[in-house]
């Protein structure tokens, strides 16, 4: 509950990462920082709307469409199944893909009320020149407890950084969820079975909002 409750987090911070303890210019901060900080503004100002963060399925939406361009969900899916994925069909691999994607964003949506009265700190990011993958550290402050350390690992994808993985408290949301499916897999018989259950998880969750 621990892990799951600290992904969340991981996940918000992701998506509104740029709430520095000290001011932080763009200048300061490298491609993949800034690749963070974009997605954090316009979501920044949609949680001054407290119509808004009751409504669950506009902040769904609107959160999939922010965090979309900056997240490489192929990249992760891929990741996720491991060697699932090669065997997959490719309507398997479609299908899986969009599910769970759909329940990411709902993991994103359900921390905008979940956390309140943190900060996040950037760490110093050294980027070699013509590196396409990097891991950005933040450390996540919030009263009465120690910094929780949430590294996001980046890749640049056409031009524009991307992130594939979380890593909260050195626990990477990749590792978690492979974990996770692959034993499902294993109980249930199939990948098929395996999507279907998140279909259901997910059309559940989001009619009950």
């Amino acid at each position: 509950m621990k892990v799951k409750r600290f992904t969340r987090l991981g996940l918000l911070v992701m998506l509104l990462g740029i709430l520095p303890l000290a001011p932080v210019s763009a200048a300061e901060l490298a491609a993949p920082q800034v690749a963070i900080e974009n997605a954090s503004t316009t979501l920044q100002q949609k949680l001054q709307d407290k119509s808004f963060t009751k409504d669950f399925a506009k902040i769904t939406e609107f959160v999939n469409e922010t965090i979309y361009p900056h997240t490489d969900f192929d990249l992760i899916s891929s990741l996720v199944l491991g060697k699932l994925w090669k065997s997959a069909t490719s309507d398997e691999q479609t299908r899986f893909k969009h599910e769970f994607q759909t329940l990411l964003v709902r993991t994103y949506s359900r921390a905008f009320v979940e956390f309140k009265d943190w900060t996040v700190r950037f760490l110093p990011l050294e980027l070699e020149a013509g590196a396409t993958k990097t891991i950005v550290k933040t450390e996540v402050i919030q009263p009465g407890i120690q910094p929780i350390g949430v590294n996001y690992r980046m890749v640049l994808s056409n031009g524009v950084w991307k992130a594939y993985d979380i890593m909260i408290e050195g626990v990477s949301l990749v590792t978690n969820y492979r974990t996770t499916f692959a034993s499902e897999v294993q109980s249930k018989g199939s990948l098929n079975a395996v999507i279907e259950g998140l279909v259901k998880r997910n059309s559940d969750a989001l009619a009950s909002k």
